[in-house]
């Protein structure tokens, strides 16, 4: 594959042996890393690209050391300087990188300061073919460039909606196809919950980890909608500014009384009926948390990579007969009418572009032309864990049968305005809105509050601590800093 590569890439190099001859260096920058995982990169991305380019050598910087993070205690931690800060430093400092690693939510901030070089003009210039890349990659790309294009990645994840065949062979009910809506897939999970006590099935979850957050499970249904919590300046609570924000909640809560999403009391009997099992039959097996694979749930969202976690499950049940696999299919994650193309998690493999200062530009061109090739997407399609971004090489794992255009047929959930960010840096307070609502819904599903009452009083809450930020932006005590800058949703945004 190295030599196919090779032949692949130099035919296409123009100019003279003693131009080729000419060492030169290739600067590539990633926001994080360390030392200790340089090696792991290498592997990945670099070592064949220096292979077939003998002439080339590769300078590997990160903006922010893992090391020098973890080894400080917090006082230093908050002197730290804000990491995107850094990693502009490193793009427009003395010595700028010519690759740039990014990292997918923070690309359309890097897109409009400028710090990245389009790719379009070079793509028809070289008629580079990228016509075969899956929209989950390509309307990723282009919703966080403008509908330009900034980066390429060869690798992506997706999310699909896994199903047990079963369970709906036993009930007499269709199983999903893709492309449903939700109200379509939560009538079909009505229709197979059924059963009690560590028997019970339950019609879906939003995600494959048991024991998850309610409200993480209303972010993952409501997502597409893109329903802001504040206004622009984030001075004023807008969930209940109209009705869509209490129509979800009310939506959601219902599935969970209905015994169609399971309740955290529900899943803890579960889980504990299993560890009975396993004390009384130290052969018995334990899905840990995993309500898929117990049989206890007929449709849950999951990653690209939980099909490795079933297929080993499969293979081990050839030789352990306590376990049980699954026979199961995926479709695509359910969508909305008004948004009938986008829906599910979407995660780009190593999104990279060409710093707008590079000091060698053609060398980062040919970097990620090389890694974005159709030779670069066979090698990579026996990965078990990412998808190549061209769908020519794109196949189920180890001759599986399953419908994988499920991963990749949606576009993703649009990224988080840059504006937000940058509201979000200024206030880093403002997340707690999230931690707010979290407790408003935990109201609702307890009993004590209706799904519009909950909304009002998550409202009433918010435009309380918004206040409070016009002074305290951190919502620290007495107005210290110290707040969360790193991370924190201010729009629904999908759980991870």
């Amino acid at each position: 594959m190295a030599a196919a590569l090779a032949a692949g890439t130099l035919v296409g190099c123009s100019g003279s042996s003693s131009e080729q001859a000419e060492q030169s260096v290739l600067r590539i920058g990633m926001l994080y890393g360390s030392p200790d995982n340089d090696s792991w990169f290498r592997q990945q991305y670099t070592d064949t690209f220096e292979f077939t380019h003998p002439n080339v050598s590769l300078e590997i910087v990160y903006a922010n050391n893992y090391n020098d993070m973890r080894y400080t205690n917090g006082d230093q931690q908050k002197e730290q300087p804000d990491p995107y800060e850094k990693m502009q430093e490193l793009l427009t400092g003395q010595n700028p990188v010519d690759v740039v690693m990014v990292d997918y939510y923070q690309l359309q901030r890097m897109v409009q300061d400028g710090l990245l070089q389009q790719l379009d003009p070079l793509i028809a210039k070289d008629k580079f073919d990228i016509s075969d890349y899956v929209p989950t990659v390509i309307d990723g790309i282009k919703a966080a460039g403008d509908s330009k294009i900034y980066v390429l990645t060869p690798t992506f994840s997706g999310s699909a909606l896994f199903y047990n065949k079963k369970i709906f062979s036993d009930a007499g009910v269709q199983p999903p196809t893709d492309k449903m809506t939700w109200n379509q897939v939560f009538d079909l999970a009505r229709k197979v919950k059924g059963g009690t006590g560590e028997k019970q099935v339950f019609g879906l979850t939003m995600n494959r980890w048991s024991g998850g957050d309610p409200f993480s499970d209303l972010q993952t249904y409501i997502a597409p909608l893109q329903l802001k919590m504040f206004d622009d300046k984030g001075e004023k609570m807008l969930v209940d500014s109209g009705p869509a924000w209490s129509n979800a909640w009310d939506t959601i809560l219902k599935l969970y009384k209905e015994d169609v999403l399971p309740t955290q009391e529900k899943i803890q009997k579960i889980n504990e009926a299993q560890q009975k099992q396993r004390e009384k039959d130290q052969n018995s097996f334990m899905y840990q948390n995993d309500l898929f694979n117990s049989g206890n749930v007929a449709m849950t969202i999951a990653d690209y990579n939980y099909i490795m976690e079933l297929k080993n499950i499969k293979d081990a049940a050839a030789t352990n007969k306590n376990m049980k696999p699954i026979d199961w299919d995926v479709v695509t994650v359910p969508v909305f009418e008004e948004h009938p193309d986008v829906g599910g998690n979407s995660y780009l493999g190593q999104p990279m572009g060409i710093n707008a200062k590079a000091q060698n530009p053609d060398g980062a061109w040919e970097f990620i032309k090389f890694l974005n090739s159709r030779e670069w997407a066979k090698l990579k399609s026996r990965s078990t864990y990412e998808i190549p971004a061209r769908a020519e090489f794109i196949k189920p794992i180890d001759g599986m049968q399953y419908n994988i255009k499920a991963f990749y047929s949606l576009k993703p959930v649009p990224p988080t305005s840059s504006a937000m960010e940058e509201l979000a840096r200024k206030k880093p307070g403002i997340y707690e809105v999230q931690s707010i609502g979290q407790q408003s819904f935990q109201q609702a599903l307890s009993g004590k509050m209706t799904a519009e009452e909950a909304v009002k009083d998550w409202a009433t809450k918010g435009n309380a601590l918004l206040a409070k930020l016009k002074t305290n932006p951190t919502n620290s005590p007495e107005g210290k800093e110290g707040g969360s800058t790193d991370g924190g949703a201010v729009e629904v945004l999908p759980a991870g």
